[in-house]
């Protein structure tokens, strides 16, 4: 059979850390990058007799990211234990959701190639992250460091209608945007606060039902997760056509080698014995807190970019830039602002020269000297024709690194422009009077001089002429 008879049935599960100081059920600390072990007491190491209790901070967070994905947020949910046994799981069991979750039928929007496509979500439930295993492998000791046992996660858990792995990437983006918008998560997918398992299964074109589906585990990129998943497509596709039949498991994704590798068979809702945590009460949240935390929702990357579109007369591809930070959104509007001109240019300047310069920060643009105020003051300095195009990008540079305003980056380094119209015709006239053969032969019909006459008069203007100024002297001078 040729690959176009198969069609692809993916849905991803996605485990965002909430941004919350401390853990889900204890008051330990949830920063990245303790000394292993440090960050742990009785409740989450699961001594005998340590009892949880909720964070609500938490339960603020989760709601946040269920309405901003369109779900309906239960009044009542309930915390269930999920059994199973692993080193990194002192307790034995993960205090989880299942069948009462807080948030339930989202939708996420994505664009495709074919137009947009709504993307459902299950569910976005709330649970205790587990510890960490680390193993030598020269073969020494493993080791189990408990300090993100306890952290707040939400699962939030997609429909299976995506049908290749661009659209999963797509997915995966458009909700990073999201949490990461609504203050929920940090979007870090290196230091796994926000990571994905995808659910890979396929079929043949016009087959209704779906045939058994492998979990793929382990993708921190959106790199990995296109790679995972059109390997362990092909690895499927191979099966069936082979007379195989694929088997319902979780496998791990090898980013060095780009294939997935058999972890254990997949289990089942009921190999985890779930029943519901009796150390916690029902969950239960009132209308008037949930459409508090509706109203203090900010304006999403979606809706934002539509609106860049429109009232700033941005590309859709300029657009979805400018809104895949929050940070940077923010920035270039108040750069408008600042600036009063033409949003289209202040869109090109942020997007082609000041993401270059910070793209390599740690802070990002929040990090740099260069304000939306100098920015506009700079932008000015142009539109007013006291600086060349060449010269204003020497003087952005300056600014991002010291934070000098612009005007006195300009003096400083002589970039001003020459508009006077005397300095430009005693450098026209001069020029010319040194090139009485190529003026003979410019007014003979060899127009194309004029560049090399534009030439010799900014050099003799030191780089400082204004080129509108200097070509309608030429032109002006030579007789055109």
């Amino acid at each position: 059979m040729a690959r176009s008879d198969w069609e692809v049935i993916i849905g991803l599960e996605v485990h965002a850390q909430l941004l919350t100081a401390s853990k889900i059920f204890c008051s330990c600390s949830t920063a990245f990058g303790a000394e292993p072990n440090s960050q742990t007491c009785p409740v989450c190491l699961g001594m005998p007799g340590a009892l949880p209790a909720l964070n609500g901070k938490a339960v603020e967070l989760a709601i946040r990211a269920g309405l901003g994905t369109g779900c309906e947020i239960r009044r009542e949910s309930v915390f269930a234990r999920k059994n199973y046994y692993y080193p990194d799981l002192p307790k034995g069991y993960q205090i989880s959701q299942y069948d009462r979750p807080l948030c339930e039928h989202g939708t996420l929007t994505i664009d495709t190639p074919e137009g947009e496509k709504v993307v459902g979500i299950t569910r976005i439930h709330m649970e205790e992250d587990a510890g960490k295993n680390t193993h030598d492998p020269e073969g020494g000791p493993s080791r189990v460091d408990l300090n993100r046992a306890g952290v707040p996660l939400i699962e939030i858990v997609g429909e299976p209608d995506l049908r290749s792995s661009d659209e999963a990437v797509e997915y995966l983006k458009g909700l990073r945007d999201i949490v990461v918008y609504l203050g929920v998560n940090d979007g870090n997918l290196e230091e796994g606060s926000f990571r994905c398992d995808a659910n890979v299964s396929v079929r043949t074109v016009g087959e209704t039902a779906l045939r058994n589906r492998v979990e793929l585990k382990n993708i921190n990129s959106f790199r990995y997760v296109k790679q995972a998943i059109e390997y362990e497509v092909d690895r499927q596709i191979d099966v069936w056509e082979e007379g195989g039949k694929v088997v319902t498991e979780t496998r791990l994704f090898d980013p060095q080698k780009g294939v997935t590798r058999s972890m254990r068979t997949k289990e089942e809702a009921q190999d985890y014995r779930y029943f519901p945590e009796p150390d916690l009460l029902p969950l239960r949240v009132g209308d008037e807190w949930i459409e508090s935390i509706r109203g203090s929702l900010p304006e999403l990357p979606r809706e934002k970019a539509a609106r860049f579109h429109s009232e700033y007369g941005l590309s859709a591809y300029d657009a979805g830039v400018l809104v895949a930070e929050k940070a940077i959104a923010e920035w270039y509007e108040a750069a408008v602002a600042a600036f009063g001109g033409s949003a289209k240019t202040v869109a090109n300047w942020v997007i082609n020269e000041i993401l270059r310069l910070v793209k390599d920060s740690r802070e990002g643009i929040a990090g740099s000297r260069l304000t939306p105020a100098k920015l506009a003051a700079l932008l000015d300095l142009l539109e007013a024709r006291k600086v060349s195009g060449a010269g204003a990008k020497q003087i952005l540079e300056e600014v991002h690194r010291s934070g000098a305003e612009p005007a006195e980056v300009m003096a400083a380094k002589g970039l001003e422009q020459v508009s006077d119209t005397g300095a430009v015709d005693a450098a026209v006239e001069k020029v010319l009077a040194a090139n009485a053969d190529q003026v003979a032969k410019y007014q003979g019909g060899k127009k194309n001089l004029l560049g090399f006459f534009m030439g010799q008069v900014m050099k003799e203007l030191k780089g400082q002429g204004d080129p509108k100024v200097v070509t309608d002297a030429l032109r002006a001078r030579l007789g055109d």
